[in-house]
């Protein structure tokens, strides 16, 4: 059976968070939790975990990076809430773990909903859903005041 690389990709929970949001954050994270495979270049994080090494299940310390799969981020929003220190970018959601993420945040900024996400090949794609990042702890909180229509909780 023939490989269908293009539909793998449409399919494929890999949308990765832009260079600009890194470069005008200005932060560099001790940890990115969910990666992909071999991690992502411009992501200032000193260390990472991908799939392989499931962050849900090892300790996240210091300063974190979240972008969790986004047919699945309940757990890691769990996780990420418990952990009180970093920056997460998810999509809206009508779900119980959105309101515990909303509800506990520092500080929230919204992306405009025409943003475009990198993909593993290189391209840029919209997703359909509004992207927000959200901060906990002051140093991610002071990160987003960095943001464009930063919006304080």
């Amino acid at each position: 059976m023939a490989f269908n690389k293009a539909h793998k990709l449409e399919s494929s929970d890999e949308h990765y968070t832009p260079k600009i949001v890194f470069d005008t954050l200005g932060l560099t994270f001790m940890l990115d939790v969910c990666a992909p495979s071999g991690g992502v270049a411009w992501i200032p994080a000193i260390n990472y975990y991908d799939q392989q090494a499931n962050g849900l299940e090892k300790p996240w310390s210091g300063l974190v990076w979240m972008n969790p799969p986004f047919s699945k981020p309940a757990p890691w929003v769990d996780k990420f809430i418990s952990h009180n220190d970093g920056i997460a970018l998810c999509v809206v959601s009508k779900s119980i773990w959105f309101n515990n993420l909303w509800n506990a945040s520092d500080a929230i900024v919204p992306f405009p909903r025409n943003w475009k996400f990198e993909r593993p090949d290189g391209s840029r794609k919209t997703i359909s859903f509004q992207s927000f990042l959200f901060a906990l702890g002051k140093e991610a909180s002071e990160a987003l005041a960095k943001i464009p229509d930063y919006k304080v909780r």
